[in-house]
């Protein structure tokens, strides 16, 4: 064979390897983020008044971990509709906020407890097409916008300004949706979502059908395009990292609760309710480390 024939079917033969190494690195799933997250202990979750959500409390130093349940919720709230807490969070300067939803109505509840230990509440009324549902609240790293999502399959969560903390807000004005956060990959059920940085969040969800993801009850990434500035809608590459521990003496369908990760040392926790029973023995708080 001519050496400007050999040369040529070399390149060829390099040029299909080429294209077919790529194809298969294309069609093989991604590498196994399962162990992204490794389980380093769990706490018994009490059914009345940590089975919907959690978070760690920065100020004042020293604070614990707060959870919130069906116990939780002060007479005076439910008295008025608000029956139903979702996973709470905090910011860094030492605002806690509870997102609340009624059975009925046009409107969301955030209840916020100011660093002086007083209390006030924001109604936000529901967008066109938004859910009633109010299952989380997730305050960005710099205090100012606080995600919320809601129940069901979604492909967006809601951006606000973060009642109490950002100036524009007040306990008298509408706490308005001002963007939205448009996710690359439908969830379903999501409980759930912290920020562990800046651009990222984690989120637990209690989807039952694991269509989505091939898993059930994911523990999902969301990898935002940008920081929220509650004047742009962001993207948000959505990934599935690991199932959720589902453990208990009973069978029966779990349900993945809460979600909170301490910036403080770098602990992750997500509540999983147990089944049947069970749920009054050996529900769980989950502790997850990055390995």
């Amino acid at each position: 064979m001519p050496l400007r024939a050999r040369r040529r079917r070399h390149a060829a033969l390099t040029a299909a390897l080429a294209l077919a190494t790529a194809a298969l690195l294309s069609a093989a799933p991604p590498a196994s983020a399962a162990d992204t997250w490794t389980e380093v202990g769990s706490d018994r979750a009490d059914p009345l008044t940590e089975s919907q959500g959690l978070t760690s409390v920065e100020v004042p130093v020293g604070s614990p971990n707060r959870y919130t349940g069906i116990g939780t919720i002060p007479l005076g709230v439910s008295s008025r509709g608000w029956n139903h807490v979702g996973d709470p969070d905090a910011s860094s300067n030492g605002y806690y906020v509870e997102p609340y939803q009624a059975d009925s109505g046009t409107a969301k509840m955030y209840r916020v407890q100011a660093p002086d230990g007083s209390w006030s509440e924001y109604v936000h009324t529901l967008s066109p097409g938004e859910a009633l549902n109010n299952s989380w609240d997730a305050i960005s790293p710099d205090g100012q916008w606080m995600l919320s999502g809601e129940y069901g399959t979604m492909t967006r969560f809601l951006v606000f300004p973060t009642p109490g903390v950002n100036a524009s807000t007040s306990p008298t004005a509408n706490l308005p949706q001002v963007a939205t956060v448009n996710l690359d990959h439908a969830v379903r059920d999501v409980q759930g979502c912290d920020f562990s940085g800046p651009t990222t969040l984690l989120c637990s969800s209690d989807d039952p059908a694991g269509t989505l993801f091939g898993i059930t009850k994911p523990l999902l990434q969301v990898d935002l395009s940008a920081a929220p500035n509650g004047t742009s809608d962001v993207s948000g590459h959505v990934t599935a990292l690991r199932r959720l521990p589902l453990r208990s003496g009973c069978s029966g369908t779990f349900e993945a609760e809460g979600i909170d990760y301490d910036r403080r040392d770098g602990t992750l926790r997500v509540i999983v309710v147990s089944p049947g029973f069970c749920v009054l023995t050996d529900s769980k708080t989950y502790r997850f480390r990055k390995s």
